[in-house]
C-alpha cells in the first residue's frame, strides 16, 4: 500500500492543487485532488488484470472550476435540493441561494460550496484526509464548522470515504460524493446495460421542480424497482410514468430498507462488458440513484466524450430536503453532536 502526491495544477488565483495517489495490493488506485476534495480517477482492474479508470471527470484541473455536473466531487454542506433554499433550526430561518430552476436550491452553493473550495490534506498509511474550515453565515448556512473526508484504499478493494464535521452552532449537514461511474471506463458511452440492484422497496417522489413531496412512497409495480436486478435501461424510457418524465429518466432517492444507522448494503452494479461489480455500503438512510440525464457533452478522459448517461451516480445521503422537510430525519450537528457518515464502494472482478 502507498500514497503518493504530484501536483496537478493552481487555481486561478495561483494556489497550488495537489493530486493524491493511493494504491493497493491487487492494482487498484485512487487520485483525489485538494481542488473539491475530488475523486479525480478509480483505476480498478477486471479479470484479466487490465484496469481501466471507472469514474467520469477529466483530464485536467482548468476543466473542474466549471463541472456542471460535479464529477467526483464532494457535496456540502447541504447536498442535493432545498425547496426555496429555505430551512430552519430550532426555529431560527436560514436562506440558501436560489441557484436551481431560479426557484430552489442546489449543493447549497455552485459557486462557494466544499466542491469548488480548496482543502488542506493530510496522508495516511493508505489514505488521505482533507480538511476545511467555514464560517458563521458563509452560503447563509450556519456554524463555524471545521469539516473533513477522508479517502481510504483497502487490500478488499473498498474505496472507503468518511466524513466528519463539527460546528459551534446547531446546523444541517448532508455530505455525499457525486462520482459518476461507468464500469467499462472512458470509452464506453453508456451505462444502460449495467445490471442495477438498489436494496429499498420504497422512494421519495417529487414534484415537478424535482423536490420531494414529503411522501414515501413502494417503488413496486414502477419503473424505480430495482429490488431485483434488472438493467439500468430496461425501464428508463417509460415516461408514461409521472416521476420518470419529470427527471428525464432516474434521479431519485431510495429509502434504505431497515436502516437502523450502521454500515450496511445498500446497492450492487454489475457490468458483464468488463467483468467489474460494485457494491455500495453506507450507514446513510437514502441513496440518490441518477442515471446521469443531463451530463453536458464535453471532452472527457482520455479524449473521449462524456455525455448523456454515460455514467450514474449513486449519492449516498440523508434524504433531499431534508433541511426543510418536516416529515424526514434532519441530520443536525453542532456543540453537542458532531457529524459522521460512512460510505463504501467495494469492487469485485
Amino acid at each position: 500500500m502507498s500514497v503518493k502526491k504530484e501536483v496537478f495544477g493552481k487555481t486561478r488565483d495561483g494556489k497550488e492543487v495537489d493530486c493524491y495517489i493511493i494504491e493497493n495490493k491487487n492494482g487498484m488506485i485512487a487520485k483525489v485532488i485538494t481542488f473539491g476534495a475530488i475523486l479525480k480517477n478509480l483505476y480498478v482492474p477486471n479479470e484479466k488484470g487490465k484496469a481501466e479508470d471507472v469514474v467520469l471527470g477529466y483530464d485536467k484541473l482548468w476543466m473542474y472550476f466549471t463541472n456542471g455536473s460535479c464529477f467526483g466531487s464532494t457535496i456540502g454542506p447541504i447536498a442535493n435540493r432545498t425547496k426555496e433554499g429555505k430551512f430552519s433550526v430550532h426555529n431560527k430561518k436560514y436562506q440558501l441561494a436560489v441557484n436551481d430552476r431560479k426557484v430552489n436550491n442546489l449543493h447549497t452553493d455552485l459557486k462557494n460550496g466544499f466542491h469548488k473550495r480548496l482543502w488542506d490534506a493530510e496522508p495516511g498509511k493508505n489514505s488521505v484526509t482533507m480538511t476545511l474550515k467555514k464560517k458563521h453565515g458563509e452560503m447563509g448556512h450556519p456554524g463555524n464548522m471545521t469539516v473533513s473526508v477522508t479517502y481510504a484504499l483497502t487490500d478488499k478493494n473498498e474505496l472507503k470515504i468518511t466524513y466528519h464535521a463539527e460546528s459551534d452552532k446547531d446546523t444541517v449537514v448532508n455530505m455525499t460524493n457525486h462520482s459518476y461511474f461507468n464500469l467499462s471506463g472512458p470509452k464506453s458511452n453508456s451505462i444502460e446495460a449495467t445490471k442495477l440492484t438498489i436494496h429499498a422497496s420504497s422512494f421519495t417522489p417529487v414534484d415537478p421542480l424535482a423536490i420531494p413531496t414529503g411522501e414515501i412512497l413502494p417503488v413496486k409495480g414502477t419503473p424505480l424497482d430495482f429490488t431485483k436486478e434488472k438493467a439500468i435501461g430496461k425501464d428508463i424510457e417509460k415516461k408514461v410514468y409521472k416521476q420518470m418524465k419529470i427527471c428525464g429518466g432516474y434521479d431519485h432517492n431510495w429509502v434504505v430498507d431497515d436502516w437502523n444507522g450502521k454500515v450496511k448494503l445498500i446497492a450492487c452494479a454489475r457490468d458483464a462488458k468488463s467483468g467489474r461489480t460494485m457494491e455500495v455500503y453506507t450507514d446513510l438512510p437514502g441513496v440518490q440513484f441518477y442515471s446521469g440525464n443531463f451530463i453536458g457533452s464535453n471532452i472527457g478522459k482520455e479524449g473521449f466524450r462524456n455525455m448523456k448517461r454515460k455514467g450514474f451516480c449513486l449519492e449516498t445521503q440523508y434524504f433531499p430536503n431534508c433541511a426543510a422537510e418536516k416529515n424526514f430525519v434532519q441530520p443536525l450537528c453542532g456543540p453537542d453532536k458532531d457529524y459522521d457518515s460512512t460510505t463504501i464502494y467495494k469492487f469485485l472482478w
